[in-house]
């Protein structure tokens, strides 16, 4: 039993020095773009990490000190502040241009919509500090954690479009699906705080925007953005721009499917105690 257990720490620790490792060099491509190639735009990725790590900081000092609370409530809030600035990216490209060739490939890949490319580094930020804050406080499990190469396909896929400055408006949409992450977030913070009770209104509201948002604004979003990709193969020039985009999108795709089948039975889970309890009165 404890050879069990120390040869599972010992896993989980060389997982942890191969995703640290990964992150490390990351870091250190950023910032080599930021202070050689003179890309000062790309300072949002820092300021976006900055953020997270001082409402961290701010949550752990004054609400809990759980590491798995303060890192879900941190997350909340990420998904909250880039649903927001998605959606009003959208909304204020339809308001400006109108969206007649607003999802043309052109747009899609080769133009920039206002605001976009600080909307993606600040999210960038955001995976980037994630991923050291799962790392420091081992938020992960398995040989190869779903979640760290979650994130590591993010950073790979966002920061080779920001410093080719193309497909920044693909990505934006991607981030549509941060709609359905608040309240997955929301949901656990809630459970993490005592509030199980599966009758009660607000639960069952939850509930019916954690669907409504999975089905549209995360598995139907992703499903139209390949799509389009697939569609739009033979406009793509040769690089690596398009298989980059299908492989980052097989992926989702393939997330969103675990994804899916967690919250089913996570819901199947709060019904059946809902019944038993019902039995119990």
């Amino acid at each position: 039993m404890a050879r069990t257990t120390s040869q599972n720490q010992n896993e989980k620790n060389k997982v942890g020095a191969f995703f640290l490792a990964t992150l490390i060099l990351w870091f250190v491509s950023v910032l080599f773009e930021i202070f050689f190639n003179k890309r000062t735009e790309l300072l949002w990725i820092v300021a976006g990490a900055c953020l997270f790590q001082i409402a961290n900081w701010v949550i752990r000092s004054f609400v809990s000190r759980d590491p798995l609370f303060v890192n879900t409530s941190v997350s909340l809030l990420h998904s909250t502040i880039i649903s927001v600035s998605v959606v009003s990216i959208l909304v204020n490209q339809c308001l400006k241009n109108g969206s007649d060739g607003m999802f043309e490939h052109s747009q899609l890949v080769g133009g920039t919509w206002e605001w976009a490319y600080a909307a993606l580094c600040f999210s960038c930020g955001y995976f980037a500090y994630d991923q050291l804050d799962m790392l420091f406080y081992r938020l992960y499990s398995g040989l190869i954690p779903s979640i760290l190469v979650h994130h590591m396909m993010l950073l790979v896929c966002f920061t080779l479009a920001l410093y080719r400055n193309v497909t920044i408006n693909y990505l934006i949409l991607t981030l549509v699906c941060e709609l359905h992450s608040i309240f997955l977030h929301v949901r656990k913070v809630r459970r993490m705080a005592g509030i199980r009770n599966a009758k009660s209104t607000i639960v069952r509201i939850e509930w019916v925007l954690n669907w409504l948002t999975f089905i549209f604004a995360r598995s139907l979003t992703h499903i139209l953005i390949t799509i389009k990709l697939v569609a739009d193969a033979p406009k793509f020039e040769k690089g690596v721009e398009l298989p980059l985009a299908l492989f980052g999108m097989a992926g989702m795709n393939l997330i969103n499917v675990g994804l899916g089948i967690d919250l089913f039975n996570a819901f199947k889970r709060e019904k059946s105690s809902e019944n038993s309890n019902h039995h119990d009165e």
